[in-house]
Parts: C-alpha cells; structure tokens; sequence
C-alpha cells in the first residue's frame, strides 16, 4: 500500500466506509417494524409479503448510491483520479446486501410477535459501529484483539471497500466466495422462516 493511499485512508475527508455502515444501520432499523407498518397488507393474500425487506433494502441502497456519488466527485475532485478496483465495489457489497436482506426476513417477522425487538436492533446497531473497523483500519487494532473485530458481521465489506477505495487492492477470493456462501445460506435460512412464521401474522395484527 503506498503512502499516498495511507495518507488518504487516514485522513477522515472520506468515510466512505460509513456509507456502507449506514446502509446496514437503514435496514436493520426498519426491518422489525416493516410488517407492523403495513398491516393492510396482510390481509391481502395475494400481496408477497416477503418483498418488502427487498423494498427497504432498494431505497437504503439508493441513499448509499448518492451518498457515494458526492464522496466521488469530491473524492476525484481533490486527488484527481479513482483507483481502478473502485468498480468492482458491486460485487464487494453483494455479498452484504445479500445478508442484510436474509436477517431483514427474520427480524421483520421477529417485530411482528415481539413488538419491543426494535429497541434491542438499535442497540446492536450502536453496538455494531464500535465493534466495526469504520474510524479506523483493522491493521490499526492490536493483533489480540483483532479477532473481536473480525467477529463483526459487516467488518469484511468494510475492509474489501476501504481496500479496492483506497489502495487499489483487490479483494481475497478465497474470503469473498466464503462470506458470499455464508451470506446466502442465511438469507435462505431467513426467508424459510418469514414464510413458516407469515402464516399467524393475522392473527397477532
């Protein structure tokens, strides 16, 4: 990594990796509340019930998206350029995206039964900020407690776009294709329960 890309990284002109943080912390903090709101819907049988975290997840991703369009303007407006790897942010943040929808199904179907559950999501979330490498480089963090860190569930994302952001580095495969194939088995594990819970979601509403 050069010193140019350290001195940038270090420099909080660009938090682009509190976008990333603030994307998690939309839909996390709504999902609980995401059936409650919407009752109405409920009742209609035809309505799919199971695509209103994919709503949320949208309109938190286009608040990420023009948020990451003013970083990048003023980014490329004071260094005069972009790394090359910022295009393969997408595919960095698919994987993310992908758990965040996952635990969306269960939280919104968890908020449904358990009204006060949204109180505790906002302590995670707050929780969550700390125990993320988001002010700071998990290479800052003595190697004893790093392992503390790297439990954060979104800690990995954060590096791979402070990596390909900043540093031009290319994430690892072998870390990416694991947290993608650990992303999509909760996903999958929290739509099959949004649907097996769906069916009393009448009853409490």
């Amino acid at each position: 990594r050069s010193d140019w890309s350290s001195d940038v990284c270090s420099s909080d002109l660009f938090p682009s990796h509190d976008i990333i943080f603030n994307l998690v912390a939309e839909c996390l903090s709504r999902a609980p509340n995401l059936i409650v709101w919407n009752v109405s819907y409920v009742k209609k049988i035809v309505f799919p019930l199971e695509i209103l975290p994919l709503v949320s997840m949208g309109s938190a991703l286009f608040h990420a998206f023009i948020s990451l369009l003013v970083w990048a303007a003023f980014y490329f407006l004071i260094y005069g350029r972009l790394n090359e790897t910022s295009i393969l942010l997408p595919f960095v943040l698919l994987p993310l995206i992908i758990l965040i929808v996952g635990v969306s199904w269960i939280l919104s179907s968890i908020g449904v039964y358990i009204r006060d559950i949204s109180h505790v999501i906002g302590l995670v979330i707050s929780g969550l900020m700390f125990v993320s490498p988001i002010f700071y480089p998990l290479d800052s963090v003595p190697e004893e407690f790093r392992f503390v860190i790297q439990l954060s569930p979104i800690s990995i994302p954060i590096e791979m776009t402070r990596d390909i952001l900043y540093f031009g580095v290319i994430p690892s495969f072998k870390i990416y294709f694991l947290y993608l194939l650990v992303s999509s088995l909760i996903a999958v594990l929290g739509y099959v329960f949004f649907q097996k819970t769906r069916k009393g979601f009448g009853d409490v509403l």
